[in-house]
């Protein structure tokens, strides 16, 4: 996936759009007596493993193993301090509970429910993050709350029939791109009490369609000329790169349209491939060069909603938002409707990775298209 250019742009004003689709707490309202994340010893080294023989999910998970990765997801604030406030508002559900934190990372949700009074939870993570996790846990004194266990989920045992609740930061990319959602869903069939929550328990993936120009230009038709060589043969493959970075709100030209809606309390693992219809509606005369998704996480179970939104028109997060690029250029007019489906399934070889088929037309004054392209996320 690439990444788009830096642009000067504003998403203070989110929670006042129409595009917000719920009215989530701020999650700048920090709660009192918040411990500060504990500074991590960048002097440890790992042991560096050059064989051939690592899967695509043995690469997914060395990832892990790298500081600068947890250091982003740390400092997202909407991300982390919507978990602690759930957590720490929402005391009434884990008090003397038992909680199953799964791809754990540094352990901070961990920390945050022990903090909010459960009886005991376990921190899963395959990583090699996990030994710094449990060097945290001591170090901050909740050794006797939070058990570390170092694998995949899907190969640990746990040393409790059950769990209450099963807590999990899942979400990737395009909500599916790199995701833990599968191993979740293992973890609530094998040890989640019928009584039992999970957290989040709602994910809805949307649509919306942007003018992007300038940055087409420099991305995709870069390659019709190439210091005087034509290399446009690239430009099929670039264009089924989608590019994961900030929109600028104001580059939006139609509504947002709801895709889908996962119940991770219910769903089963084949509910991460599908295929759902889409309109979008032209708000103004403008060109659309890209289609853009994103995602909102609920947690539904709060004595409040509380959750947060990935959208152009929301407080930036690391997820940022994913852009396909069109081969056609489209001239809409105000009213008129870009229809179509968009199918969204796991690659065969690796699940982690995502493939996606676009199909959209477009009957207008102006323009008339109909076409259908394949995007590949790696």
């Amino acid at each position: 996936m690439g990444r788009r250019k830096n642009k000067n742009q504003s998403n203070e004003d989110a929670n006042n759009t129409n595009m917000s689709h719920l009215r989530f707490q701020d999650a700048d309202e920090v709660i009192e007596d918040v411990a500060e994340t504990s500074n991590i010893d960048q002097s440890m080294c790992f042991d560096h493993d050059d064989s051939d023989d690592k899967t695509s999910a043995d690469y997914y998970f060395d990832s892990y193993s790298h500081f600068g990765i947890h250091e982003e997801m740390l400092k997202d604030t909407v991300r982390t301090k919507t978990y602690q406030n759930v957590i720490y508002q929402n005391r009434f559900l884990f008090k003397n509970k038992i909680v199953l934190d799964v791809g754990a990372g540094t352990g901070i949700l961990s920390l945050f429910c022990a903090k909010a009074g459960a009886e005991h939870v376990y921190a899963v993570e395959c990583s090699h993050m996990a030994d710094m996790a449990k060097e945290i846990v001591e170090t901050n004194g909740y050794s006797n709350v939070v058990t570390v266990l170092k694998g995949k989920i899907e190969e640990i045992e746990l040393p409790v029939p059950k769990v209450d609740i099963i807590i999990s930061e899942w979400m990737g990319y395009f909500l599916l791109f790199e995701n833990m959602l599968n191993s979740v869903l293992y973890a609530r069939d094998k040890w989640l009490a019928d009584d039992g929550i999970v957290l989040p328990d709602k994910a809805s993936l949307y649509l919306t369609a942007i003018e992007d120009a300038d940055y087409k230009e420099d991305k995709i038709e870069f390659w019709n000329n190439v210091y005087g060589f034509d290399m446009s043969c690239i430009k099929k493959q670039a264009i089924m790169e989608p590019l994961v970075d900030t929109v600028d709100q104001n580059q939006i030209a139609t509504n947002c349209q709801l895709l889908k809606t996962m119940d991770i309390s219910k769903m089963t693992p084949g509910d991460c491939s599908f295929t759902a219809p889409f309109k979008l509606v032209a708000e103004r005369d403008d060109y659309i060069h890209a289609l853009v998704a994103y995602f909102d996480v609920s947690f539904t179970k709060c004595h409040k909603l509380m959750g947060f939104s990935t959208g152009p028109r929301s407080r930036a997060t690391h997820w940022k938002q994913t852009v396909l690029y069109l081969e056609d250029i489209l001239t809409i007019c105000e009213g008129e409707t870009i229809v179509g489906s968009m199918t969204v399934a796991p690659n065969k070889k690796n699940p982690r990775d995502v493939d996606i088929m676009l199909k959209y037309s477009l009957n207008g004054k102006r323009c008339n298209a109909s076409r259908v392209q394949y995007y590949k996320m790696r």
